[in-house]
């Protein structure tokens, strides 16, 4: 049970003070109606949004100058001079126009990236509950004003530098102070904004974030004026971490970028030196070698991929908060999931109700009188207005049940409270009397913790336990209730420490009701399938969430763990236990942090849904940590990786399947780039060396990255995930894109294509007698065409049928106009089929490049059956 903050209450017999109906709208009472909209608005446009200083979006300018410090742009613009220093005016001026063509693409795969990423961060944004118009209402927390009443709950990180009007809350200033122990402020205690960490005052500070406590505040300070504003300036540094496989392909760029030097400088010295070419005809011929050689594209897949698909996951209500996350989710082995709301419909309604022997089902019309004292105290237990679903249903029933009766109290202030703690796992609501040294007593929390507080003989207690097993076994979440009174010593006197110096009336259970989600049963299914293993971890009582577990098909096995056994394995059994448990109850926040640890010591990969701000330590820990969207605290949400934006298990699952695509077509998108690649470099590199007529120059090559860098950045991203994707069981997390198989099956594809099209040049060189244009020529459809038939071989290598065309992604039929639009080019515009060294074809080449292109295709469906057997 989530502790909820401090609300206005009442005590039979208390005296009266200020009043908060539950008819109210916040719990401040109706005198605070806040900005209107229309002023709202103004105040916006005067000072401008609520945002620290970050980093601003690239530039036009500064996205260009990064294209050009490429090394393969580099290499492009040295080969354009070159051509001007041969005289080729023509072929320079074309060559270096297509670096203005190279980098307005990669201006718009930028732009489309950036359009991803802020839509994302938009979504991420804390949001605010502010009273405008006389109405609480939730806004992005960039639109807060100055002058805005923000109310602020437990858990909340307060959008922006305010003042207390009212209430009272304890604040966690570690983020400005790296003082962990939290502040307490409260309503005109001491006006003033004493500097953050000095505790006391009526200040609270934009960022730090409340950890108890419920309190209505006026905004003085927004963006870069508020106190953590003052440290905005490091912010503008800050930027998203790069993810694992950024980094490996990083890696990888750099050593090739090596290679293909070194093989470039060492082409021209042959061809220079040993062979007597002109120095500026060896140079060209080094510049193509080390441009084949280069797969720049790979930076560009990754970067794109992650980022369109975390904005893919983002339709399907998953919000990616961390991008690296979207990497793991593909690898996720164990789900460990909380029950309410997730599993259940988070709408609590109180179902059945139990005083000694007698038992009341609340689907019947009228609550008997015995009844009536356990509702009082369950409300009295409750705060008025509460933030938990199960508190909500409490007030709800009673005031329904007991309307207009002496037994509601909304009218008094509970004078102290003792919250949910490991060791008690009940809280107790204190109230003054019309006696100053008499307080009335009101308990609710684990039936076995409030008997314990009531010192119940053994034989009470185990009647009471099989009334709670009786409940908890029709799927109720049970409650024990309990009252007392406490006389002071003396005035003044301090509280005891613990609820236990206190004694206590055993009144009853309640027995509430969260029916399961119906689509959650189908999801559950999804996960085994797809060998993802699902673990409820739950507060509740093992019968409660057995019957739950029972419900949506979680689960099969009796076997449960508990926060008490829990508590007593050391890490090693702990760890053994699990392996047979699929449903872990009666757990503290604590309990969370530990199980997630002892399932990653276990070696699976884990991913947990958590909401309050004690889940927040098991939510980072997570290889996925999941916050709930509408129910979740900022904490909570900021602690996670990935936040659901509807609560519903069924998100996670898309969310998986979403991840399992992105890996996929990652992969497949590499596999093509190696693949492509090869051809490329055999074509630059081996004619040189047999001294053969050059195929391939730097303009060829720049040619066919118009082809490349959208084939890998756009067509591949577009592909949905394969009809298999969760049947299959959960990748190994150190399964790369980069990985040995994913690479070998590209190379294996490339060096048939490559030994086709050289085969094909020098038979043809040795049976005809056609020209070196009309050659080349033929060898440039053959390679353009084999491009394309790599998209399609390695759009879903499991498929049994390797040239299927169904289902085809928008992409893919733009990319086959591009390949007719770039031969068509090149055959009918003369200064450009003369710059490429192209000869027109005959019907004769015609057939023969037809032969190598079929020949190409035998290979790539040999070589897609090699990779079908071998997955990443």
């Amino acid at each position: 049970m989530e502790k909820p903050p401090p609300s206005d209450a009442a005590a039979n017999g208390a005296a009266p003070a200020p009043s908060a109906t539950a008819a109210s709208a916040f719990p401040f009472g109706s005198a605070h109606s806040g900005l209107s909209q229309a002023e709202a608005r103004a105040r916006l446009a005067r000072d401008g949004p609520n945002m620290l200083p970050g980093a601003a979006p690239r530039s036009t300018w500064s996205i260009a100058l990064s294209v050009l410090r490429e090394p393969m742009f580099l290499m492009l613009m040295a080969a354009g001079g070159i051509y001007l220093l041969l005289g080729d005016t023509g072929e320079a001026v074309v060559l270096l126009g297509f670096v203005f063509v190279v980098i307005g693409i990669t201006l718009a795969q930028e732009r489309k990236t950036q359009r991803a990423l802020e839509s994302l961060r938009d979504l991420s944004a804390p949001r605010a509950l502010v009273i405008r118009d006389g109405r609480e209402q939730r806004i992005a927390g960039r639109d807060v004003v100055v002058g805005d009443l923000l109310v602020l709950r437990e858990g909340d990180r307060v959008p922006a530098d305010a003042r207390l009007l009212e209430g009272r809350v304890d604040v966690d200033e570690s983020l400005l102070t790296g003082e962990s122990v939290p502040v307490s402020k409260r309503a005109a205690a001491s006006p003033g904004a004493p500097a953050p960490g000095e505790g006391g005052g009526d200040t609270v500070f934009g960022s730090t974030v409340v950890t108890q406590g419920v309190a209505l505040a006026e905004v003085t300070a927004t963006g870069a004026r508020t106190a953590v504003g003052g440290i905005g300036t490091a912010l503008k540094t800050t930027t998203e971490v790069d993810s694992g496989l950024q980094r490996s392909s990083a890696r990888l760029i750099r050593w090739l970028t090596l290679v293909a030097l070194a093989l470039a400088l060492s082409l021209v010295l042959l061809r220079w030196l040993w062979d007597g070419r002109p120095l500026l005809e060896s140079l060209l011929s080094g510049i193509a070698l080390a441009m084949a050689i280069l797969p720049e594209e790979i930076p560009v897949v990754l970067t794109v991929f992650l980022a369109l698909g975390a904005w893919r996951l983002s339709r399907s209500q998953v919000l990616t908060r961390r991008i690296p996350a979207v990497e793991a989710l593909g690898a996720i082995t164990v789900l460990a999931v909380d029950k309410t709301g997730t599993l259940t419909q988070n709408r609590m309604q109180v179902a059945a109700l139990a005083a000694g022997e007698a038992v009341f089902d609340t689907a019947d019309a009228d609550l008997p009188e015995r009844f009536h004292t356990l509702v009082e105290f369950a409300m009295l237990a409750t705060p008025v207005d509460p933030f938990d679903p199960m508190e909500k249903a409490i007030q709800a029933f009673g005031h329904t049940r007991l309307q207009g009766t002496e037994h509601v109290h909304d009218d008094r202030s509970p004078a102290h409270h003792y919250d949910l703690a490991p060791d008690i796992l009940a809280m107790t609501r204190v109230f003054a009397t019309a006696r100053p040294e008499v307080y009335a007593l009101a308990t609710k929390g684990a039936p076995e913790a409030v008997a314990d507080l009531c010192h119940l003989p053994a034989d009470e207690r185990e009647a009471i336990q099989r009334q709670v097993e009786s409940m908890a076994e029709r799927g109720l979440r049970v409650l024990g209730v309990a009252r007392g009174t406490w006389h002071a010593p003396e005035p003044g006197a301090a509280w005891p420490r613990s609820q236990h110096d206190f004694d206590f009336e055993f009144l009853g259970l309640l027995g509430l009701m969260d029916p399961p989600r119906p689509e959650v049963p189908a999801a559950i299914a999804q996960c085994r399938s797809a060998g993802v293993r699902v673990v409820m971890m739950t507060g509740d009582h093992p019968a409660t969430a057995r019957a739950i577990a029972a419900k949506v098909g979680l689960s099969e096995r009796a076997a449960i763990v508990t926060g008490p056994e829990l508590s007593a394995l050391d890490d090693t059994a702990l760890r053994e236990r699990l392996r047979g448990v699929d449903v872990c109850a009666r757990l503290a926040p604590t309990h969370k942090l530990r199980l997630v640890r002892a399932l990653q010591a276990d070696g699976e990969v884990v991913a947990m849904t958590g909401d309050g701000i004690n889940d927040a330590p098991a939510l980072k820990a997570a290889d996925v940590g999941i916050a709930m969207g509408e129910r979740g605290t900022d904490v909570a949400r900021e602690a996670a990786a990935l936040v659901l934006l509807d609560d519903s298990f069924t998100s996670i699952v898309q969310a998986i399947r979403g991840g399992r695509r992105i890996f996929d077509n990652i992969a497949k998108a590499t596999r093509f780039v190696f693949a492509v690649h090869v051809p490329i470099i055999a074509l630059a590199l081996l004619p040189a060396l047999l001294h053969w007529p050059v195929l391939l120059l730097p303009l060829h090559i720049v040619l066919l990255e118009l082809l490349i860098d959208p084939a890998c950045a756009v067509v591949f991203e577009a592909e949905p995930a394969a009809p298999d994707v969760m049947q299959r069981p959960p990748r190994d997390p150190s399964a790369s894109p980069f990985g040995l198989d994913n690479i070998a099956g590209g190379l294996l594809q490339g060096a048939g294509i490559a030994l086709v099209l050289l085969g094909g040049h020098a038979l043809l060189q040795f049976l005809t007698d056609w020209p070196e244009g009309e050659l080349r020529l033929l060898v440039f459809i053959g390679l353009v065409m084999a491009l394309f038939l790599l998209v399609l071989v390695n759009r879903d290598s499991p498929r049994p049928a390797w040239f299927d065309l169904r289902d085809l992604n928008r992409w893919l039929g733009r990319m086959a106009a591009a390949v007719v639009a770039i031969l068509s080019l090149a055959l009918a515009v003369p200064a450009l089929r003369e710059m490429m060294g192209f000869v027109l074809i005959g019907p004769s080449a015609a057939g023969a490049a037809a032969v190598l292109v079929l020949l190409c295709a035998l290979w790539l469906h040999a070589a897609r059956q090699w990779v079908a057997r071998h997955p990443n």
